[in-house]
């Protein structure tokens, strides 16, 4: 049975966080925890936020979201969530403010330790409608983490692990693109090729979700199209508006799932926090398509011909040799040892990879080996 369900309410356009208090006052959030991070302070965003709201909200700001969430991070949130009396949750940022939020969103409502609501520890079953209502508003065009069901959160023991429910999707995602004008380069490259893996990886899943491969497809050829200017020229405002629904849409497709691009970037990046989960996704993804063009969802569906066509690419045979010359033109890490991972770490990653939820979603099992030659090949 196929479990088919557009997702939530969204305002895009440059402009829509002229909305917010509106948003609020309709969803009934008096008193907001505003979770952010200090990048987003420094750079004004965050009072511009803050400047929508009317006087007396009397908001609260948590401004300390590490570039990996941690349930430390979320620990700390939580505390001033519960010892202000706040009833809904602002978040303001990449996907790593947004996650975090939703952790927040769990933990301030919910008893028990963040571990208790992971989806590998049997989690889906804690989390309850009980969840705070959250308003993402994202200021990358990445990982779409503003329409998304899950949050992806490192645990005290060192796992990167998704917390994952149809409670824990936005009640409501502000996308103003005005917010990503000023992003830098790099970071809009890496952020960009997040949500170029999020269309390509979600439409390889082998699930049976038309819509979603649809959505898939169409956001693969927006972010394609409009990646280079978008880092080149960053005042482009037509290319920030397509990125943006890009990223939006790779993720309403995450219904469908994710792969092993994920199952090795968020065992990685749980070793590593301060490895960005964007640039690990663009260096995997050429290994992985590789490993995945022979399945069977593949070959029946055509699936390599309809990404390269979204690409403007002549074959599938095409994708990952032009995905690493779009990572070298953006001027990206080309392989895992630029970031300084060795050989030695290998076994850890494998051992990661294997155990994350997006492992089970591949449209080809992986094993411990073939996990290996996508590190060497990605090395």
């Amino acid at each position: 049975m196929a479990l088919i369900n557009y997702i939530t309410q969204v305002q895009f356009d440059y402009g829509a966080l002229a909305l917010l208090q509106q948003e609020c006052d309709r969803l009934g959030i008096k008193k907001p925890l505003v979770v952010t991070d200090m990048g987003i302070r420094n750079a004004g965003l965050l009072d511009k936020v803050l400047g929508q709201l009317k006087e007396g909200v009397g908001a609260v700001v948590y401004d300390q979201t590490p570039p990996n969430p941690n349930e430390g991070a979320v620990r700390a949130a939580v505390a001033l969530f519960r010892q202000h009396g706040c009833d809904g949750i602002v978040a303001v940022g990449g996907g790593s403010s947004i996650d975090l939020a939703k952790g927040v969103a769990v933990c301030g409502t919910h008893e028990g330790p963040l571990k208790s609501f992971a989806l590998i520890e049997g989690g889906l079953a804690n989390i309850t409608a009980k969840t705070a209502p959250v308003i993402a508003i994202p200021t990358t065009a990445g990982t779409g983490s503003e329409v998304g069901r899950g949050a992806i959160l490192i645990l005290d023991d060192g796992r990167k692990v998704g917390i994952i429910s149809p409670y824990l999707v936005p009640k409501l995602a502000i996308c103003d693109p005005e917010l990503t004008l000023g992003l830098p380069p790099l970071m809009t490259a890496a952020t960009g090729m997040d949500a170029i893996a999020h269309c390509l990886e979600t439409f390889m899943a082998p699930s049976f979700n038309p819509p979603a491969d649809g959505i898939a497809l169409d956001g693969l050829w927006r972010a394609w199209a409009h990646i280079e200017r978008a880092t080149r020229e960053p005042g482009d405002r037509e290319a920030r508006l397509n990125m943006m629904s890009a990223s939006m849409q790779g993720a309403m497709a995450f219904q469908k799932g994710l792969g092993c691009v994920h199952s090795l970037s968020h065992s990685l990046g749980g070793i590593n926090p301060r490895l960005h989960h964007g640039t690990l996704n663009a260096i995997f993804l050429p290994a992985i398509i590789a490993f995945n063009e022979s399945a069977a969802s593949m070959v029946k569906d055509n699936k390599m011909a309809r990404m390269a066509h979204a690409m403007g690419l002549g074959s599938g045979a095409e994708i990952g040799p032009a995905i690493r010359e779009m990572s070298r033109r953006l001027g990206l890490p080309a392989g895992l040892g630029e970031l300084g991972v060795t050989e030695s770490m290998f076994p850890q990653i494998i051992q990661g990879a294997l155990a994350d939820h997006s492992h089970k979603t591949n449209p080809r099992e992986a094993s411990e080996q073939d996990y290996l030659h996508m590190l060497q090949q990605s090395m």
